[in-house]
């Protein structure tokens, strides 16, 4: 079974050499290596994401990948301030207040990576 296995976060990008710009200089994550046309970022306890040219990408319109953080608007203040732009949504159920949206016992913020691929924190 998978129940004990990492699991890695696999995305597109229209432009490679502006993903990779996005998510060593605003996000913060290190180059781990490069393979099958894409590169491999490394994130915490081990996790990884892999990015991939894709000329004929499209969009999802959900989350594709999150971040598990402890606390989600030191996160929010810090990516802000390196740029990155954090959606707002009002909707029935859910509001988010300077990007951050508060749950029962939970908060997540949303934000665009610089292919538009959605990317989440998540404090839990």
């Amino acid at each position: 079974m998978l129940d004990d296995k990492m699991v890695a976060a696999i995305l597109p990008a229209k432009d490679l050499e502006r993903a990779k710009d996005f998510y060593e200089n605003k996000l913060g994550l290190s180059v781990q290596g490069e393979a099958g046309g894409g590169i491999i970022f490394g994130a915490g306890s081990g996790s990884a994401m892999f990015v991939y040219q894709k000329d004929d990408m499209v969009n999802a319109t959900h989350t594709v990948a999150g971040f598990n953080v402890e606390n989600i608007e030191k996160e929010v203040a810090d990516l802000k301030s390196r740029g990155v732009v954090f959606e707002e949504y009002d909707m029935p159920g859910m509001e988010t207040v300077d990007g951050v949206a508060s749950f029962e016992g939970a908060k997540s913020a949303w934000f665009k990576d610089s292919e538009g691929n959605i990317l989440s924190l998540n404090q839990m």
